[in-house]
């Protein structure tokens, strides 16, 4: 990764601007994105986890992952959420 956590935060969040957008990384440099349908209510029109930030080494891999992102998010895929993703949360 050739970016630091924050710089890639924010180009992946502003690039859903209006919409708000959230990105989390964790140390295992696994993403999270969760695209919100309004600022005002927390109705996710877009959950993608397991992200593998490691592969995002250059403009191109992220602009990818952003194209890939904004297809699911014309289909509002929502990733479901499994007991065992409940559990490895907690």
């Amino acid at each position: 990764m050739f970016l630091s956590a924050l710089e890639l935060r924010n180009i992946i969040e502003s690039s859903f601007l209006p919409k708000r957008c959230q990105c989390t990384l964790s140390p295992e440099l696994t993403m999270t994105v969760k695209v919100y349908a309004d600022g005002e209510t927390d109705q996710l029109d877009l959950f993608r986890t397991g992200i593998d930030a490691r592969q995002l080494n250059g403009c191109r891999e992220i602009n990818d992952l952003i194209g890939v992102l904004r297809t699911d998010l014309a289909h509002h895929y929502v990733e479901p959420v499994s007991p065992q993703t409940v559990r490895k949360a907690l």
